[in-house]
């Protein structure tokens, strides 16, 4: 597949800055502005990490909740609008966990980002920086993870790391 040169995949570790960092880049474009949530709010502790995201980038962006329905919801987002996806290891997760076919949904994914033609940016979490772990599920995830970074990569026009709120340009040029 050819690259996209609207898309940026923005990965970081827990607290990087990978997100502020990833909507400092679509607010840069004019609204309205598209947000699709990939976390499903389990407990507490994660609907205070989603309201604290949604007090931080404010009224003028649309939120679509898709912890499982990812692609579609790409499919089915405004053509010609910004595009915000956050995030791509916690639907992976999401994915995983409720024994979907995580090469099927890559190819898919993949497939509707290189088909977007409006800036978009692409969220995730880098996980195979730490050590190897200790039980197959994290193995497995971690695996699919670093599967799904480099399929995403390898169509993105740019790729940021995100370390300490420092973006690095990993691929293409600093701004979509």
């Amino acid at each position: 597949m050819n690259e996209n040169p609207y898309l940026t995949l923005v990965l970081g570790g827990a607290r990087s800055g990978k997100s502020a960092y990833a909507e400092s880049l679509i607010v840069t474009h004019p609204s309205p502005w598209t947000y699709i949530a990939t976390a499903d709010i389990l407990d507490e502790e994660m609907r205070a990490r989603v309201d604290a995201h949604r007090a931080r980038r404010g009224g003028e962006w649309r939120t679509v909740e898709a912890a499982q329905a990812l692609v579609e919801a790409v499919r089915e987002a405004p053509v010609d609008g910004p595009l915000l996806i956050d995030c791509l290891t916690l639907w992976l997760s999401n994915r995983l966990l409720g024994g979907a076919d995580l090469s099927r949904d890559r190819a898919a994914l993949v497939h509707a980002l290189s088909s977007r033609s409006a800036p978009t940016v692409a969220v995730s979490s880098e996980v195979g920086l730490s050590i190897v772990p200790d039980n197959a599920l994290a193995r497995s995830f971690r695996d699919a993870a670093g599967e799904l970074h480099q399929a995403v990569s390898q169509i993105a026009g740019r790729v940021a790391l995100v370390v300490a709120g420092n973006p690095l340009i990993v691929k293409g040029q600093p701004s979509i």
